[in-house]
């Protein structure tokens, strides 16, 4: 097992990987038709999350009749799930693969809510609205990775888990979601996205024009590092949280598919560590690990690996 690991680790090219995308590092050790089906699902809606933020990148405001052809082009999308339109390779692989893995469609539904919202808002008026939008931003993406790694296979088919995937997937999705939004607070906010909520802002007395300034070079200021700390302390409670639901997962599965688990929670982990309330920039460059670092994690849980 431990060679079969180091054999994948050395076949992937860190240094190629664009933004990070550690489910997709964490799913390179299953089997191959589960990696593409992750990589398929992956692809869908990060097309889809990047078609919003690029348009939010832009200086200029969404206007009303702008929002109605975005919110049109996404439920669009969604519901091409449903009718499998042939003269689309990308839907058409996409459908068969969640008819091949038994993927619910539910969870691309949530995803498709929170892109939505991103459509017609331009951040969170409460901490309870962050989390809810995380729901389908980070939970739904996080819950297809669990049903691939949790799928029984018997004669080249695939059976559904026979568990709440959606449930064991938030811990470590909102755990890994704020540790997101903090290690790429200085890029969201050069691309006019915002991701703390404004009644921690106003709690500490910020305005978002306070974040910006920040992100762009200003000395950070003691009440941003107190609305981190409140976010540092909420991700720490799902952090607890994901190790549980790991301990759980446990005796359900092993070999890679518990190691995939376990691996993509040490990738977050290794940002977590990296945040410093009291001294931390909150640059890119200082919470962002390096390809190498990366690969250094990776190596790391597999020579822990029993």
């Amino acid at each position: 097992m431990k060679e079969e690991i180091r054999n994948i680790i050395n076949s992937i090219a860190f240094e190629k990987i664009e933004k990070h995308p550690n489910i997709l590092i964490a799913a390179r050790f299953w089997d191959d038709r589960r990696f593409m089906a992750a990589k398929t699902c992956y692809r869908f809606m990060r097309m889809i999350d990047d078609h919003i933020d690029d348009r939010k990148a832009k200086d200029e405001a969404i206007s009303c009749l702008e929002k109605e052809v975005l919110t049109e082009k996404v439920n669009s999308w969604i519901q091409c799930l449903v009718a499998n339109p042939e003269n689309d390779p990308m839907i058409k692989e996409l459908t068969e693969t969640i008819n091949t893995f038994h993927i619910p469609l539910q969870l691309f539904h949530n995803f498709a809510r929170s892109m939505l919202y991103d459509i017609d808002h331009n951040g969170f008026n409460t901490l309870d609205d962050f989390i809810e939008y995380a729901e389908g931003a980070s939970v739904a993406p996080a819950s297809v990775f669990v049903h691939l790694a949790c799928l029984s296979e018997n004669d080249g088919k695939f059976y559904p888990p026979g568990l709440d995937v959606i449930t064991a997937a938030r811990p470590c999705a909102i755990f890994s979601y704020i540790v997101h939004i903090i290690r790429d607070f200085q890029a969201d906010q050069q691309s006019n996205l915002n991701y703390f909520a404004f009644d921690v802002l106003d709690k500490n007395g910020l305005h978002p024009s306070d974040l910006r300034d920040i992100a762009l070079g200003s000395p950070v200021s003691r009440p941003f590092r107190e609305v981190i700390r409140e976010y540092y302390d909420l991700a720490l409670d799902y952090r607890r949280q994901t190790l549980l639901e790991i301990e759980n997962l446990s005796g359900i599965l092993s070999g890679p598919y518990l190691f995939s688990l376990h691996l993509i929670y040490q990738l977050y982990e290794m940002v977590f560590e990296r945040i410093d309330i009291e001294k931390g920039t909150f640059t890119g460059q200082e919470l962002n690990p390096t390809p190498l670092e990366i690969r250094d994690r990776v190596l790391e849980v597999a020579s822990n690996w029993k």
